[in-house]
Formats: C-alpha cells, structure tokens, sequence
C-alpha cells in the first residue's frame, strides 16, 4: 500500500486561490434557489457545474498532481459552509472529495498520479458507488480483471459524474474489491430515481451494472487484500464529512431563525417587550441553542485538526492513531447529530406560526438531517465512545467505525 503524498505549499509565484471566499460566493448563489430547487428535487445540473467551475472539485488534490494541497481542516471549513445554504450539493461536494481521498489510500503511485492528474487536467466530478453493506455487485474474475453485475444503492453523487469509486462482492474470496471506473462506461447505467424527503438533490439513486469490464489496472484494492490502518482511514473521512454536513444545516437553521426572529417575528402578547428578539424567553431559547452548536463546531474543528496529522503519515499510521482518530470523530458526529435535529426542530418553537409557510421553505433544514442523520445509527457511536470512556476500548475499523 503505497503512503499518501505531503501536502505541498503554492507554487511560487502564482496568485493563491481563496477557498472560502469562492465557498462563501458560492453558498450565497445556491441560496437564493434552494428552496425551490430542494421543492423540485431531481438533479442540480447547472448547481454542479458552478461547483466545476469554482475550482473547489481540485481542492484536497495534492499540489503533486496539479490540486490545491489543501488539509481535511479547509475543506471541512468548506463543505460547512455550502450546507448552511444549500446541504443537498454540499453533500455531493463532500463525497467528491471522499472519493479522491480513497485514491490516495487505497490506490498505488502510478493510480493515483494517472487518477488525480486526470481529474485535474479534465475537471472530473467523481461519483460514489461504494456502498459497503450492499452486496448486489459481484465481481467476476476475467482475463486482465473482471466484470461487474448487480445493483448499488445510495450512490451520492452517481448521476452527473464523470468517474464512480465502486465497490463490488467477489465470491470466491468472499470479500469485497475496491475499484474506479468512468461514470460513461460501457454497461453502466446510473438512475436519478432517489426519492427521499430530504436531501433531495444528492443524486443518491442506484447504479446498475451488467456484464462491466473492470480492467486489472483501475482496482485499488484487490480481493481478499488485507486493509492497513491507512486504508481504514477512508470511513474517518466520510464520517467527518456528514459532521460538518449536519454542522452546516444546523448553522444555516440557527440563522435562518435568527434572521426571522429579529426581521419578522412577532413578540407574544404575554411577554411585555415589542420586539420577539427582546423576549426573555426567546433569549433563553437561543441560548440554549448556541450551548449546543458552539461545543459541535469545537469538537469537529478538533477532529480535522486530528485527522490532518495522522493522515499526512500515510503508510506509517498504525492501529493506535486510527483508533484515536476514530474517537475524536465519532464525539464529533454524535454532537453534530444532536445540534442538527434540535436546532432544525426547535426553531419552529422561536419562529412561530407563520414561518412554517412553504415560501421559507424552513422545513427543508430538519427534512435534510433527519435524513442524512440516518446514515449509520448513532447509537453505535455512543457505545463506542462509552467503551472508550469506560476501558480505553479504540473502536474497531469498520466502513462505519
């Protein structure tokens, strides 16, 4: 397994680009249509090619191949940022980059400089199809590969993309391989038929395969291959990923109802004050509402920050700084989890009435957490940081842990 390329600084000479001014840019752009666009649901095909053309799909590509170098601690900032505003396409740009974080575990030198170069050079929007618990896609063994037949689901970001991270059942070994593969391929067929209630423009329908050629060369991890510590890194990544997606959607609700409390609201007869923001209970309210954002942005600052360091070991992380990293996740998305859904929910309370109408769209703020909040269940964090707290237990690598 080869190690993760360092990060390099800009070259010199060249103007730096500024991550989030272009994030926040683009964050106000995506608002003004959200709530129409989240009403519609579908696909956001104008939306993904303002994220091309940003140049943000380049950010956490090592300077190496052509990218920006930027650590996990920016593009965290980043995906943050995008879902105050618009969660469904920061989603998509959060598993862009997930994919390209899994060429660099699990890929050799000469993938990922092919890979990541390319993606550069062609400005390359990956798609995921790595769904570890859906076992539908076999692999057949074939001379120079294999071919892929089956159905994955929850594939964010599938439709629109230009390449796929796929994952697929290889029976003989009865494990599971790890593979890339162009979106355009002949036999793969993705479909927009995603139809939840929230987060409805993350493209996460399935992706068919029949009778797929995946050549030799574009596997990243072989049959029965024993994953290393640093290739057990890629679901730290994710997992951060919907933290700051969920810490995103509960500061841009936070906001949203702030904004409304002090420009709309109406003061309740009872309390003796004009304005609803004057209210003393209402106060009170928001209050209770920082306590829970500020210690959820403290905690996944924290956890990028840790992921950071050990990521940039690449081969020589060990079991010990996975499972530390691990820990300081899951603290993160547990409190995440919880700033989410009270802040999405409990606005309402300090809104009132008429906020509730379709013209806000507030709604779609609690309909997107509660959703991606599904993801895995959050009580399996909880256990593993209450085995943590109780006998120093690390929580055991799986594509969840």
């Amino acid at each position: 397994m080869s190690s993760v390329l360092p990060l390099s600084p800009h070259h010199a000479g060249q103007a730096a680009p500024d991550p989030i001014g272009i994030a926040t840019a683009l964050a106000a752009r995506l608002a003004e249509t959200a709530n129409a666009r989240d009403q519609a649901g579908g696909h956001a095909a104008q939306e993904r090619e303002w994220l091309r053309e940003s140049g943000l799909l380049t950010l956490s590509i090592p300077v190496q191949f052509g990218g920006q170098g930027a650590p996990w601690t920016l593009v965290c900032q980043v995906i943050r940022i995008l879902a105050r505003a618009d969660s469904a396409l920061a989603h998509v740009f959060g598993f862009h980059h997930l994919q390209l974080a899994g060429l660099q575990l699990y890929g050799n030198a000469q993938q990922q400089r092919h890979l990541l170069t390319l993606t550069v050079a062609e400005r390359l929007f990956w798609g995921n199809a790595l769904n570890p618990l859906d076992r539908r896609v076999t692999a057949q063994d074939t001379n120079d590969g294999y071919l892929l037949d089956g159905i994955k689901s929850f594939s964010s970001g599938s439709v629109g993309s230009d390449w796929l991270t796929v994952s697929a059942w290889h029976a003989p070994t009865k494990t599971a391989l790890i593979a890339a593969l162009p979106t355009r391929q002949a036999g793969v067929q993705v479909r927009p038929d995603w139809d939840a209630f929230g987060q409805r423009q993350t493209d996460s329908g399935n992706v068919h395969f029949e009778q797929v050629f995946l050549p030799s060369d574009l596997v990243l991890q072989a049959p029965a291959q024993v994953a290393t510590p640093q290739a057990t890194v890629r679901s730290q990544i994710a997992q951060l990923i919907m933290t700051n997606l969920y810490l995103g959607i509960a500061e841009g609700a936070f906001e949203a109802a702030r904004r409304y409390t002090e420009e709309q609201a109406k003061a309740w007869f009872a309390s003796g004050v004009d304005k609803a923001s004057d209210d003393p209970l209402v106060q009170h309210r928001y209050g209770q509402l920082w306590l829970l954002l500020r210690p959820a942005q403290v905690l996944a600052d924290a956890a990028a920050q840790e992921l950071d360091t050990v990521y940039r070991k690449g081969s020589l992380i060990t079991a010990q700084d996975r499972g530390q990293l691990a820990v300081a996740v899951a603290e993160a998305k547990a409190l995440a989890h919880k700033a989410g859904l009270e802040v999405s929910s409990q606005m309402f309370e300090l809104t009132g009435a008429r906020s509730t109408s379709a013209q806000y769209g507030f709604d779609r703020y609690w309909r997107n957490v509660r959703v991606h909040t599904l993801h895995d269940p959050i009580d399996y964090k909880l256990r593993d940081l209450g085995r943590y707290a109780l006998s120093g237990t690390l929580p055991e690598p799986t594509a969840y842990s």
